[in-house]
């Protein structure tokens, strides 16, 4: 959503994609002034998009009492999430990621239904020990595709959850 301060894809995040990785498509570019340019990633939305995903988490309605009013949350003006509960960012997680992000580029929003219904899975009520096992399986695969979408320094934290299993 490309949110000032909270994101991780900043100029040192680029920097490192040189040295780490090659991923010509994320490298900055020098500009004929001298001046480094960071040049829209394939996961960013274009500021039409923020606008009208703020706008639809603003009138969105869930049932009562399955989370709390999350369309307060939603602030079209600053295009920002604030206030949001832990259990809101679940259900997010679990069920409004795939909707809210069917804009992006069809790699890029695959990957993220993938991680989406590994939350799921891995909240519901009950686990089955075949669903842990394909989760297992599936894990180190969605995220390999993330690396191949998300700049090295956003998926530090993500490589946490393959040791879970």
């Amino acid at each position: 959503m490309d949110v000032k301060g909270k994101i991780k894809d900043n100029q040192n995040a680029r920097m490192d994609i040189v040295e780490l990785c090659a991923r010509g498509d994320l490298e900055l570019v020098q500009l004929h002034n001298g001046k480094l340019a960071k040049p829209k990633a394939n996961y960013t939305f274009f500021m039409k998009y923020t606008k009208i995903i703020y706008k639809w988490i603003s009138e969105l309605k869930m049932p009562d009492g399955y989370v709390s009013n999350i369309a307060r949350c939603a602030n079209n003006d600053k295009g920002s999430l604030y206030g949001i509960k832990s259990h809101d960012c679940h259900v997010f997680m679990e069920f409004l990621l795939p909707i809210a992000f069917r804009s992006l580029p069809e790699f890029v929003w695959s990957a993220l239904t993938e991680l989406s219904r590994v939350f799921k899975d891995l909240c519901c009520n009950t686990l089955r020990m075949d669903d842990l096992v394909r989760m297992e399986e599936n894990i180190p695969i969605i995220i390999c595709k993330l690396e191949r979408i998300f700049p090295p320094s956003f998926l530090i934290q993500w490589n946490t959850l393959s040791f879970i299993f």
